[in-house]
């Protein structure tokens, strides 16, 4: 019996050796790629579905703000903003055109935004913490670095805001200018009367009557304001810089891609103004770059507009239709414009002198 059993299991071990020669080795287990739609990439955005529905970008700007967002005499939006509504549905949609544009005050901004009214606000406003972590609205990130000053005329002869003790300051409310002109003189132990005001265009238009000694507000718009007023050079802007404004495009909490959109869109355009391209290059140099850099920003290598869930184009098609960051501030604010404002702090980052404008890489 023992005999039996011992000669059954070499029987048994020997059958098992020849199945291993014979058998195949195993092929290995595929390593996993990743997917732009797997559990770690963002979910699909329901305000680029709703847009894309629709066939426009629903666009928050300033009701008429010269150098940023006004309509022109044959009633077509321009300005610095509405070009960055016009590159966003270019991104978007393919059509720099499919944009409504909704003029909002102060005191509408943030409300558009919260009922659906607005797709995204590209209205001058600030980045503050109260803003962000507080009311949970979405920054997109900076486009324009601006501070509060202060306009007066040139015939008061002076020199600083510290002077402006009892002075009367036209601000607006519902802004950051009303509590900024606040703290600016209250830190100084100066007083002065603050006359307040619904929309900053009714604020400048008190100045101009000299219902006020001064008109306090961001820089970028009392140099639009002073264009429009009886005698523009009868009036300077002081010196002082009473806070500091970042100014950036802002959205309804909720759509995590739909920021990424709104900032990637954003980028692009600062960063293909680093790189030298342009609205008239662009699509030469989809074709004919050799820079890893410009091949990815226009789309010839990488898949980073299907990351957004938008066209491998995307940024090329935001390029050609307004043209790099550059292009957008000379054309809208600088030298080009009747605003002729210095880049200043909106210079690039490796400019002479240097600015603050950063374009995050694509890669």
């Amino acid at each position: 019996m023992r005999c039996w059993m011992i000669g059954t299991m070499a029987l048994a071990l020997l059958a098992a050796g020849c199945g291993r020669q014979d058998a195949p080795p195993a092929a290995p287990e595929p390593a996993a790629t990743p997917v732009a739609n797997g559990p770690a990439a963002l979910p699909e955005s329901p305000t680029v579905k709703a847009i894309k529905r629709r066939g426009r970008l629903n666009c928050g700007v300033h009701q008429g703000l010269v150098g940023f967002a006004y309509t022109d005499n044959r009633g077509q939006w321009r300005g610095f903003d509405v070009d960055f509504c016009r590159a966003t549905a270019a991104a978007v949609l393919g059509d720099a055109n499919a944009v409504r544009f909704v003029p909002l005050s102060a005191a509408e901004r943030f409300a558009a935004l919260n009922d659906g009214r607005i797709d995204v606000l590209w209205r001058n406003s600030s980045w503050t913490m109260t803003r962000d972590a507080g009311e949970g609205f979405v920054f997109a990130g900076v486009n324009y670095y601006d501070g509060q000053g202060f306009l007066v005329r040139r015939a008061l002869n002076l020199n600083s805001a510290t002077e402006l003790t009892g002075a009367r300051v036209c601000v607006q409310s519902g802004s950051t200018s009303q509590a900024n002109a606040a703290d600016y003189f209250r830190s100084r132990g100066i007083e002065y009367r603050p006359v307040v005001f619904d929309t900053e265009e009714a604020a400048r238009d008190a100045y101009n009557r000299e219902d006020c000694d001064a008109f306090s507000a961001d820089i970028s718009a009392l140099a639009a304001a002073r264009t429009v007023l009886s005698n523009p050079n009868e009036h300077v802007i002081l010196s002082d810089v009473a806070s500091k404004e970042p100014l950036g495009p802002v959205l309804k909490a909720g759509d995590e891609r739909w920021a990424a959109t709104v900032r990637w869109t954003l980028n692009a355009l600062m960063l293909a103004e680093e790189l030298g391209v342009t609205r008239e290059s662009a699509d030469d140099l989809a074709k004919t770059a050799t820079d890893p850099r410009v091949r990815r920003l226009l789309g010839a290598e990488g898949d980073f507009g299907p990351m957004l869930g938008l066209s491998k184009t995307w940024a090329r098609d935001a390029v050609s239709a307004v043209g790099n960051y550059g292009e957008i501030f000379e054309r809208n604010l600088g030298s080009q414009s009747a605003l002729d404002l210095d880049r200043g702090l909106n210079a690039q980052w490796n400019a002479r002198p240097a600015g603050l404008i950063y374009g995050l890489p694509i890669r």
